[in-house]
């Protein structure tokens, strides 16, 4: 079952014995995985979480719906397909720092993201929750951000455990298609 020509996909022989596994290269992680497009301290400057909203072009910027004071965008490294995340355009770290229209709009947001990600891709279940600090697991733990993952029966296996490695069987792209076509989608509004 050879995979070769599809997006992502690399074929390479490479050196030693054949084996039967076919192997899932994942260069574009290694930027993640190295630190890079974090930003080095606790100032908005070199933030991506700030730097996106302005770049013009939601597609692009992965920006799946703009509030008011927080926005809706896909995680650039997700977990699942259409893991998405509810960020606030403010600087800020800690959740207690949200004021209340904040908090209101990024409860609001979850809500909506829940709605448009069961709609598209029928989705189980969700893990929802934010990493306050690096030590609880914050990527970028100067900006408040919460992620919303899709879950499914059987979604996960040995791939992330044995391999640390996720198979995606969607590109981002598709997803953010999909996400952001529902979104304004009067069906989905809450009653």
């Amino acid at each position: 079952m050879s995979r070769e020509g599809e997006p992502g996909v690399v074929a390479q022989d490479g050196v030693g014995v054949p084996d039967a596994l076919q192997r899932l290269w994942t260069p574009h992680r290694l930027a993640y995985v190295k630190g890079e497009n974090k930003p080095d301290g606790d100032e908005p400057r070199g933030c991506p979480f700030c730097r996106l909203p302005g770049l013009g072009d939601d597609a692009e910027a992965l920006i799946l719906a703009r509030g008011e004071q927080v926005y809706a965008v896909l995680n650039l490294y997700p977990y699942n397909p259409g893991h998405l995340m509810v960020v606030p355009y403010r600087h800020v770290a800690d959740y207690t720092e949200l004021t209340a229209v904040e908090t209101v709009e990024l409860a609001e947001f979850t809500q909506r993201g829940m709605a448009v990600v069961r709609a598209v891709s029928d989705a189980h279940g969700f893990n929802i929750g934010m990493n306050q600090g690096v030590i609880a697991g914050a990527g970028i733990a100067a900006h408040l951000h919460q992620h919303l993952v899709p879950r499914w029966g059987g979604d996960a296996n040995f791939m992330p455990v044995v391999g640390h490695t996720k198979v995606l069987p969607q590109l981002l792209g598709q997803t953010w298609e999909l996400l952001a076509g529902a979104w304004h989608d009067p069906a989905l509004a809450r009653p």
